[in-house]
């Protein structure tokens, strides 16, 4: 398909300003969730729900979004995950019920998990491999910037005019963006395999189940009777799914990758790692507000040192892997960001606020190496025919670890508070200092699953990182 001079040139933007709504959405709410708390009468820690359900909704859908994109068209399938984006964004911001908001974030995650995909599909079919990286890179950045900027536009909309401005915003930019896809964004079709429903109801019905789980536990709406009953069917569906994909010749999601030792260290590490860590952006923000009483503007700006390290050092990352190797570095760097997150129990009312910001800039950096060396590693020692399905493995394991995370943090810190409806600041403060303990400690287990690695491991693994996800 031939594609105009001003199109091309156009494309990568239009790609980068739907991966920034994409990457803003997965950080803007954490800033905001006491107000968002406060007005729809729910304890703070119930609104993990509305965190998690967005980043669940990724992770089910990004599996078939490239055979939507070859069965119906890129043009057609990046405006519709454009259109369903900003038609949840809307709904979020008329939601006067948690559980509505709920479902209206899980519309706007259909649309994320399409946008970027997709986005970058259309990118590698329309440039010369010559111009890919330049491409490519300009699509990167905004995935960098999105979180960075998520915290601190959180804090301002709450602190200067209403939560559900933080939902309207996106509608503008989402009619802006569906115009000029119309007009610009070329529209490829290819042969695709045959879609696999069945594993997608399985791993999907799966997935969410377990995620319901992890949301109602500790909230007392059932019994434990029930709640082991919903466990059971959720690890039979998932198991169901696993000898379903090792029979089908075209499965959603190919488990069998995870029999080279690298791709399997990097994304089950992944996956462990980010429930110990995939849980501090929201719990924080908790802590700052709830417990020490800050606003949410300064709540915004104290969650920028950990984004400012990871930008500004990024650079240095190939560098010490290529000096250290995987192992090492994986093995070392874990144990550290299990004792930053035990160290974050010191923050107390009387912590200075630049000793805070310092261990944020520390844990901004590690965790951002951690990131790179995980999402590196997985193209390691796959073929150039595997790495499609590696990549949608490993996006739709990294969604599920956030949102795991986020309910673990939630779930971890209400264990430790007596009345989470109406826990004062020094409770929270308590509940929130012992789950950093809790969670420090996961982190530092996880360590085990990267001493699979040998010493050599990685050492011819691409430098191109896949397109990073809000870290």
């Amino acid at each position: 398909m031939e594609v105009g001079t001003y199109s091309k040139r156009l494309l990568p933007w239009l790609v980068a300003v739907a991966f920034f709504m994409e990457s803003l959405d997965t950080t803007i709410l954490n800033t905001a969730v006491p107000a968002i708390a406060g007005a729809l009468k729910v304890a703070p820690l119930s609104m993990k729900a509305v965190l998690s359900s967005y980043t669940l909704s990724l992770a089910v859908f990004i599996p078939i979004s490239g055979w939507m994109a070859d069965r119906f068209g890129t043009r057609r399938v990046f405006a519709s995950a454009i259109g369903l984006f900003t038609l949840g964004s809307a709904l979020c911001g008329i939601s006067s019920d948690i559980h509505v908001l709920v479902a209206c974030r899980i519309l706007q995650g259909c649309g994320g998990a399409m946008m970027v995909p997709v986005g970058r599909l259309t990118i590698v079919r329309t440039f010369a491999k010559s111009e890919l990286v330049r491409a490519m890179s300009a699509v990167a950045i905004p995935g960098l910037v999105g979180p960075m900027l998520g915290p601190v536009a959180g804090g301002l909309i709450v602190g200067y005019f209403h939560w559900r401005v933080i939902f309207f915003v996106n509608i503008p930019i989402g009619l802006i963006g569906l115009w000029m896809v119309y007009r610009h964004l070329p529209d490829y079709r290819e042969e695709s395999d045959p879609l696999d429903v069945v594993g997608l109801i399985l791993f999907g019905s799966g997935v969410g189940l377990l995620s319901y789980v992890l949301e109602v536990f500790g909230e007392h709406t059932l019994s434990s009777r029930e709640i082991l009953a919903l466990l059971a069917l959720a690890v039979s569906l998932l198991a169901g799914y696993g000898l379903h994909s090792s029979k089908t010749a075209f499965p959603l999601l190919s488990l069998a990758l995870f029999r080279i030792r690298t791709f399997r260290s990097a994304v089950s590490g992944s996956f462990f790692t980010r429930l110990g860590i995939g849980g501090i952006p929201f719990i924080l923000p908790l802590l700052y507000q709830v417990g020490l009483g800050f606003t949410p503007i300064q709540s915004g700006l104290m969650m920028m040192p950990q984004a400012i390290a990871a930008m500004s050092l990024k650079a240095t990352m190939p560098g010490i892997l290529a000096r250290f190797g995987y192992r090492n570095v994986l093995v070392l760097n874990t144990l550290i960001l299990g004792a930053q997150i035990l160290l974050f129990a010191t923050i107390g009312s009387t912590t200075p606020v630049w000793l805070i910001a310092g261990q944020l800039f520390c844990f901004g950096f590690f965790s951002s190496l951690q990131y790179t060396s995980m999402n590196t590693l997985v193209y390691a020692d796959v073929t150039e025919e595997q790495t499609s399905k590696a990549s949608s493995i490993a996006s739709t394991m990294q969604q599920m670890s956030i949102s795991f995370g986020v309910a673990s943090a939630s779930l971890v810190t209400a264990f430790f508070i007596p009345d989470r409806f109406h826990a004062n600041g020094q409770e929270m403060i308590h509940g929130i200092h012992r789950a950093f303990y809790v969670l420090g400690g996961l982190t530092i287990l996880s360590t085990a699953i990267f001493r699979e690695l040998r010493g050599a491991d990685g050492a011819s693994a691409s430098q191109h990182e896949a397109l990073p996800h809000a870290e």
